[in-house]
């Protein structure tokens, strides 16, 4: 029984790192995406965007995010780069941190995004 318990307390202590280290990034992430004035397109809530073509952010899966930024980065002329006249200036003013950043603040948001089978 002393055993699980401390297996148990050991994987907690452990984690909290890691919960420090994400907060960060989504506290980071909530400063970029005003420095860089996202919402301006997105929304205030980044699931309202001002034209019904752009997307909804909120609550968006993390990796998806990350990838769509650093496509939009490397622009259409990129390997696995993507070409937009809005995105493209724009993500070349992110760093590859303010990346990770927006990434984990906007998949922090809640949204309305479902999977559906």
């Amino acid at each position: 029984m002393k055993t699980i318990l401390s297996l148990t307390a050991f994987s907690l202590a452990a984690l909290l790192p890691f919960s420090a280290h994400a907060d960060k990034r989504i506290e980071a992430g909530k400063a970029a995406v005003a420095k860089f004035n996202c919402a301006q397109c997105h929304g205030a809530d980044f699931k309202t965007p001002i034209d019904p073509a752009y997307p909804n952010l909120a609550g968006q899966h993390r990796d998806y995010l990350k990838h769509a930024l650093t496509a939009y980065k490397r622009g259409g002329e990129g390997t696995n780069g993507r070409a937009n006249a809005i995105m493209v200036p724009e993500a070349r003013k992110l760093s590859n941190q303010d990346i990770e950043n927006i990434a984990a603040y906007l998949s922090s948001l809640p949204g309305t995004l479902v999977l559906r089978k």
